[in-house]
């Protein structure tokens, strides 16, 4: 399963935010699992890493899938590297057609960006440590050092845990609003009571906007809500635990 976002769908990019059918994972790994961590069978997650480049015209070794640390790196991407040797980045950016920059996600929200005048693209694994810290901020500044300019930046926030299913506690939300206060219209109190919940898709897109992008989308899908089409960490931890799929975000410029 692939989505597009329709603020991406310019002349020479090539994205799309990958569900988990489409792929030869089994079990609680079913199907399209791109996460070499995740316990499941490496032959596996090659041939589903495979399958996504493919559907973006590319293949695996174009593919280019950093260490994810829930940090702000921004690496700047101009060659391929081993898939066993990634370096540690949460955000990515490239100008060289043919490479495909991927996030990986199990209800972090990833960010993809492109600039088409300037040919740069960029892709951010946005959590909400992320989030808070920088790194869509990160990812911006990326692309700008290699000649984007954020007025003409269009960014899309992919599949993450929805607001509805996001409940978080009193120390959450006062990491935020101690940081930001104006992160307080992103938490929302249940009608019948209970613990707020927090729109961490909403705070990215205001988050980018703040940075002069010039437009930003939401897909609006919630990976812990929609089990059949999403891995979640969320979903699986409320459950009882034990591990858990990924599902990719990519994104490139056309060689």
């Amino acid at each position: 399963m692939r989505l597009e976002a329709t603020l991406l769908a310019l002349p020479g990019i090539r994205h799309g935010f990958f569900g988990r059918p489409g792929g030869v994972s089994e079990g609680v790994f079913a199907s399209l699992n791109v996460g070499l961590r995740s316990g499941d069978a490496r032959e596996r997650v090659l041939e589903n890493r495979s399958r996504a480049a493919a559907a973006l015209g590319g293949t695996l070794e174009q593919l280019c899938i950093a260490r994810q640390v829930h940090g702000t790196r921004c690496l700047r991407v101009e060659a391929p590297w081993p898939t066993d040797r990634p370096p540690e980045a949460d955000a990515l950016v490239t100008d060289r057609p043919g490479l495909l920059l991927g996030v990986t996600s199990a209800d972090c929200a990833p960010v993809l960006l492109a600039d088409v005048r300037a040919g740069v693209v960029g892709a951010a694994h946005a959590g909400w440590r992320g989030a808070l810290e920088g790194v869509l901020e990160s990812v911006v500044e990326g692309m700008v050092a290699v000649g984007a300019d954020p007025g003409r930046i269009v960014a899309a926030v992919g599949p993450c845990i929805g607001r509805r299913s996001y409940e978080v506690g009193a120390e959450f939300r006062a990491a935020f609003v101690e940081r930001d206060r104006d992160a307080e219209h992103f938490f929302v109190e249940p009608p019948a009571g209970g613990r707020p919940r927090f729109d961490l898709e909403g705070y990215c897109c205001v988050r980018l906007a703040r940075l002069g992008v010039a437009r930003v989308q939401a897909v609006g899908r919630d990976t812990c809500a929609e089990s059949a089409l999403f891995f979640s960490y969320r979903r699986t931890t409320l459950a009882g635990g034990g591990p858990f799929g990924l599902q990719l975000s990519a994104i490139g410029l056309a060689g």
